[in-house]
């Protein structure tokens, strides 16, 4: 993994590459990000950055053979930890039993989430776990000279899934042996053991850019321009969800809510029912994702009408019907009503109401909105 494969972060890229031609490099880094933003491609990274034998000011060679050993998570001095589950009765989760899946895993899905893990090993309802046996095998190999003359890296992937046996590596993480550096990789703080957080030097990951999210998505080919342009606005920062979106992207969102606001602001019940029934026979993760589309075009209307100056970041369609939108004489606290209205019913169509009839009602209840017009007494 290179700096150039993790989507978006540059503020945390330069970080850390400053630090490190600095000779200021931690001797034990807390990478900390919400899921999706890229915390374990980060750190997979900066691994291979210390490691590669022609490093560049701003990423690694990619061509060397430390390189090249750790992007396949084989360099012998890189040492991996996630939370894992016994392989059988009688014997402890310990990581190494699970290299190869872990390897795996990571060329399939470097941005998956710790469940998507822990169903690859089939965990199913099991509790993954970082074992007290694993702290102490951790310490005996970092005490160990490097295999191959260099540095040594642990990277452990969510140090929340210790207990309390992780106080065992209180002494490494405080005075590690030479030319060790410890990285840990974790979603929440608030889940590791305090001793251990107060000992480390914590980098934190933003949610990624829907420029960034966007531009990774078409340049790996993953979808068009259009529909990534949709997608990142969607996944809210996080590129795991944006992944997840495009997957079940059946087709370009936008026309369908074009249409919508053209049935409401021309009043023609017969384009709303339309809309409720064609939406209907769509999957319910469509939906939801139609729905959640349309609150982000509201969201970069209001900053069309009271932020005028900012840049909106949406494709060109997209841009128009937003500052179209901005200019109607919808109040501030309707596009509220309307954001609240149609997040009860992404809330419902979760909760497997019948999505006919809860579209059909959204829609009548924004034409009201949209109108100015007090709904029935019996529909509150």
């Amino acid at each position: 993994m290179q700096f150039s494969n993790v989507v978006g972060q540059q503020a945390a890229k330069e970080g850390l590459l400053r630090m490190w031609h600095s000779n200021v490099f931690p001797h034990a880094l807390l990478i900390t990000g919400v899921e999706g933003t890229g915390g374990l491609p980060m750190a997979l990274a900066m691994a291979q950055y210390v490691f590669c034998e022609n490093k560049g000011p701003q990423d690694a060679c990619g061509k060397c053979p430390g390189c090249s050993k750790a992007a396949k998570l084989e360099h012998a001095d890189l040492h991996l930890s996630y939370p894992t589950i016994p392989p059988k009765a009688g014997v402890k989760a310990m990581s190494r039993h699970y290299a190869p899946e872990f390897r795996e895993f990571i060329q399939q899905s470097p941005y998956g989430t710790t469940y998507d893990w822990l169903q690859h090993i089939n965990a199913e309802n099991k509790q993954g776990n970082i074992t007290a046996e694993e702290c102490n095998e951790i310490i005996d190999v970092l005490n160990l000279k490097s295999y191959e003359g260099g540095k040594k890296v642990l990277l452990m992937w969510r140090p929340e899934y210790l207990g309390k046996e992780g106080n065992k590596l209180l002494k490494l993480i405080e005075e590690p042996p030479a030319d060790t550096i410890l990285i840990f990789v974790a979603e929440n703080t608030e889940d590791i053991l305090q001793t251990i957080l107060s000992r480390t030097q914590e980098v934190r990951l933003s949610p990624i850019s829907p420029a960034d999210i966007a531009e990774a998505l078409t340049s790996r080919s993953l979808t068009d321009p259009r529909k990534a342009a949709q997608v990142a606005h969607i996944a809210m920062g996080s590129y795991t969800e944006a992944l997840r979106l495009v997957r079940h992207a059946e087709n370009d969102l936008f026309p369908g809510v074009k249409d919508l606001f053209n049935a409401l602001f021309t009043k023609n019940g017969a384009l709303i029912a339309k809309f409720a029934d064609e939406w209907s026979k769509a999957g319910r993760e469509q939906q939801k994702n139609f729905l959640t589309y349309t609150i982000q075009l509201l969201e970069q209307t209001i900053k069309a009408r009271y932020l005028p100056a900012s840049d909106l970041a949406l494709p060109d369609a997209e841009a128009q019907f937003v500052q179209k939108l901005a200019a109607t004489k919808i109040s501030f606290e309707g596009f509220g009503e309307i954001v609240s209205a149609i997040s009860d019913t992404i809330a419902y169509i979760e909760r497997n109401a019948h999505s006919k009839t809860q579209l059909h009602a959204l829609a009548i209840r924004m034409q009201y909105i949209i109108w100015k017009m007090p709904l029935p007494a019996h529909t509150n």
